[in-house]
């Protein structure tokens, strides 16, 4: 069985079948089972994607040759949509389990691959998006609704049409939906999105530099919460915390376990460490690392000493035994290394020297020269 290989993909040597490269990269599911044979057999389940982010499950009845990037009619209601076949096979049922689809009953049917014909009322309907959103949202201004519009999306047929809106309470766009209708003869569908869901349908880079996470691959958004902020000893500088959506970054919680699984390991901070030198207070700590800080100070950074965390639980207990190490580093105090002076790296007056020497060898050459003319004037006298 031949393999195809991807050109323009980074992860060499993956197949082209289970890749969506040149197609839709928006939440792009790499198929790793899409080279097994009797794969598309397993079951009639495939996943369509249309614009931006949104996805659906539909059942292969006509038991078409699909592959990814195939362009095919599903079934909508009212009509049809058009959308583009992302994953068939065996994994198509693990998308489903993630997306939390209740009722399975729900999931309608691919109708066939798009003919011209199909295309040329999609690309019409994809044409009328950006200025019935302009359009619509002036008449929700008119109106005076506190929302915003911040996307349409056309069904393939276009008889339907989608209207993403953001508001922050409940919006009653009863009379909205009839002018609507009024003006653009479709029929109107409102939903209504948050911020991260909007920030992942318009796009763009992070402070990290790569594409946002919510525009590339996450499809389930969950709260994050300065908590995860402050476990990962995050400072809570609302700027830095904040994403493009101006909420707080889906990727504080991509590290939180990692993060409480290493905490666990710490001494707690209101426990003081008491040695012969005196006694020492929590003053921060290298969560990752394992190593835990400590003053002589409980509010100040004073007489600061490192030691792991591994020894600060072992003086812990020594402490309640009544015992009280020397030191709190293991071994005793450690001399700090006097830092080094790069002024005192070479003498100051090396340039001086130099020179110096230099005159010493233009007066030997003089002399050099006298005794030259003194050899040549003598042997001329005696020729």
């Amino acid at each position: 069985m031949e393999l195809e290989y991807i050109s323009g993909c980074d992860d060499h040597g993956l197949s082209r079948k289970g890749c969506n490269c040149g197609h839709y990269c928006q939440l792009n599911t790499y198929d790793y089972l899409a080279d097994i044979p009797g794969n598309e057999e397993i079951t009639d389940l495939v996943e369509v994607q249309f614009k931006n982010t949104r996805k659906g499950y539909y059942h292969n009845t006509n038991l078409l040759p699909l592959e990814k990037g195939d362009i095919v009619a599903v079934e909508a209601s009212p009509g049809h949509d058009i959308g583009t076949v992302t994953m068939t096979g065996k994994l198509v049922n693990l998308q489903i389990k993630r997306a939390n689809l209740k009722n399975m009953d729900d999931i309608k049917r691919i109708y066939r691959k798009a003919k011209p014909t199909d295309m040329e009322k999609y690309n019409e309907a994809k044409a009328r998006e950006h200025d019935t959103m302009i359009q619509s949202r002036q008449i929700a201004k008119d109106l005076g609704l506190e929302m915003k519009i911040g996307d349409v999306e056309y069904q393939g047929d276009g008889n339907k049409a989608i209207f993403y809106y953001i508001a922050d309470g409940r919006v009653d766009f009863r009379q909205l939906i009839k002018v609507l209708a009024e003006a653009f003869h479709v029929r109107i569908e409102m939903k209504q999105i948050g911020a991260r869901q909007e920030a992942g349908r318009i796009g763009g880079f992070g402070p990290c530099g790569r594409e946002l996470c919510c525009a590339t691959w996450m499809k389930n958004f969950i709260s994050v919460n300065t908590g995860a902020a402050r476990l990962q000893d995050l400072s809570l500088n609302p700027q830095k915390l904040a994403g493009q959506c101006a909420k707080l970054k889906c990727c504080l919680n991509y590290e939180v376990d990692q993060y409480m699984e290493a905490s666990r390991k710490l001494s707690s901070k209101e426990i003081p460490l008491h040695s012969q030198e005196g006694d020492y207070y929590y003053f921060k700590a290298d969560i990752l690392s394992g190593m835990v800080t400590y003053s002589t100070d409980k509010h100040l950074a004073a007489n600061l000493v490192t030691i792991p965390a591994k020894r600060a639980l072992e003086i812990i207990a020594m402490n309640k035994e009544g015992n009280k190490p020397e030191t709190l580093e293991e071994g005793g105090r450690k001399v700090p290394e006097r830092p080094i002076d790069l002024a005192t790296q070479e003498d100051l007056n090396r340039f001086d020297k130099k020179k110096k020497k230099k005159k010493k060898s233009s007066n030997r050459n003089k002399e050099g020269r006298k005794e030259h003319k003194e050899k040549s004037s003598t042997v001329r006298q005696q020729n």
